[in-house]
């Protein structure tokens, strides 16, 4: 967990333009040169890079102010300042940016190397040969740069799948990531191993799927009990959801109310996603109580379900499952 930041707040400063400068020609048998000040450079943009490689913020952790570099001032010979340069920070995809002053998302980062501008640098400012003219042919006027932009942000991170694995805690859901997508994914016989999103890739011939296994939710999480909210956000960006409910249960009844607790806790923090469930997983089925019940039991007549065992399994089922992944 230590490693893991999906949140952090961060202040960025646009660079300053450089002043113009005031100057005149002074060159031997021209007694009477005209202007020739150059104008400042533009100060540097801060933009923001998603990058498929990182998966937290915790390479922001070191410095959390970010400063793109000054503009040059102009100078003599109608010489202009240098733009200053800018500055990339490079974040997950699926990271959203609020401006902290009124809590406004103003980007929202979700295509892989793509660059998004947050700040535009301070424009430079005149040098005297822009003031010349037919009354004036020797202006000593010239303008100063503009200042950067600086602003508080508050970056929060949705991981970004395909297809995202929901359940209660300790119901198996790393367990199944690694058996579909090689991933090593931390498990354990106690609750809340998985302390963050863990992703793998289910290839194809046709296309790579991004699979990612959310923290195990508790009933409450939608009013913040636990790390509620924290792992509730990241399913907000998966395409569709896998629930994966405990079959080592003594009655049908007990897999109804869990589908029930974690549908609830689903619909209260968005009913929007309840439409993106696919798949129902009874994982650990060799341990339940009523197995031959189970086979014709159906917790949802309009949702594909199949029966699973993480420790029996073979390698025709781990297909049969990988294939139900892909609807």
């Amino acid at each position: 967990m230590n490693d893991y930041i999906d949140e952090i707040e961060i202040t960025i400063s646009s660079g300053n333009g450089g002043n113009g400068v005031t100057s005149f020609r002074r060159e031997k048998f021209v007694p009477f040169g005209g202007p020739d000040g150059g104008n400042g450079g533009d100060g540097g943009n801060v933009l923001f890079q998603g990058s498929s490689n990182l998966d937290s913020f915790k390479d922001l952790t070191q410095t959390r102010f970010f400063k793109a570099q000054n503009g040059g001032n102009g100078k003599g010979s109608n010489k202009n300042g240098k733009k200053g340069n800018d500055i990339v920070i490079r974040v997950p995809l699926g990271t959203e940016i609020k401006d902290k002053e009124n809590n406004k998302t103003i980007i929202d980062v979700i295509e892989n190397e793509k660059k998004y501008l947050a700040l535009s640098g301070g424009v430079g400012g005149k040098g005297n040969s822009n003031f010349k003219t037919s009354k004036n042919q020797s202006p000593r006027k010239a303008t100063n740069g503009k200042p950067g932009i600086k602003k508080k942000l508050f970056l929060n991170l949705k991981t970004l799948s395909d297809i995202g694995i929901v359940g209660f805690p300790n119901v198996g859901k790393s367990s199944i990531i690694n058996l579909i997508t090689n991933s090593k994914a931390e498990i354990g016989d106690y609750a809340f191993t998985t302390l963050s999103p863990n992703l793998g890739v289910i290839k194809t011939i046709e296309n790579d799927y991004l699979i990612a296994d959310i923290p195990g939710i508790v009933e409450g999480a939608s009013k913040g009990k636990g790390l509620g909210i924290k792992f509730l956000k990241h399913i907000e960006r998966s395409g569709n959801l896998v629930i994966v409910l405990n079959g080592s249960c003594d009655k049908k009844e007990d897999l109804i109310n869990e589908f029930r607790k974690l549908t609830k806790e689903i619909g209260l923090y968005s009913t929007r996603l309840l439409k993106k469930i696919k798949l129902i997983i009874i994982n650990k089925s060799d341990l339940c109580l009523f197995k031959d019940e189970l086979k014709n039991f159906r917790i949802d007549s309009n949702i594909n379900q199949i029966l699973f065992s993480c420790k029996n399994n073979k390698k025709e089922e781990v297909n049969f499952l990988k294939e139900n992944f892909l609807f």
